[in-house]
């Protein structure tokens, strides 16, 4: 089982975030953090990079189930989506599996709840 699922698409960088931000709005995620890598590098190690963001989506109905069935999930928590600039002018998209990340614990509520987690951040990237 991979940890992540991904697909590229054509398209501007930052119009992809707006598409991938509004895709996730749509499965009930709102997006918590954003982190710019490319500015973070820049500003901390004067390293030019390519454009990769990694947005920490969290759907508040299923993290509070999850964090009821199991306290110390929330150190899996959110759930990232990365974006980023490829060579070819392409730009990835890949989202945390979190039934792969979920099978350290063994929790079958959790299970469930990662099953429909999945399902939707799957949605989300189909969608791009």
């Amino acid at each position: 089982m991979n940890y992540y699922f991904n697909k590229t698409v054509e398209g501007n960088f930052e119009n992809v975030i707006d598409k991938v931000s509004k895709e996730l709005e749509k499965e009930g995620f709102g997006v918590l953090t954003d982190i710019d890598l490319k500015a973070t590098f820049k500003k901390k190690l004067d390293i030019d990079f390519k454009n990769y963001r990694i947005l920490g989506a969290c759907n508040a109905p299923y993290a509070h189930k999850a964090l009821t069935a199991e306290d110390k999930v929330g150190t899996m928590l959110p759930c990232n989506v990365i974006v980023q600039q490829l060579k070819d002018n392409s730009v990835e998209i890949a989202a945390v599996n979190p039934l792969a990340s979920m099978q350290a614990i063994d929790n079958s509520e959790l299970k469930e709840i990662a099953e429909e987690i999945t399902e939707k951040l799957k949605k989300v990237i189909n969608n791009i």
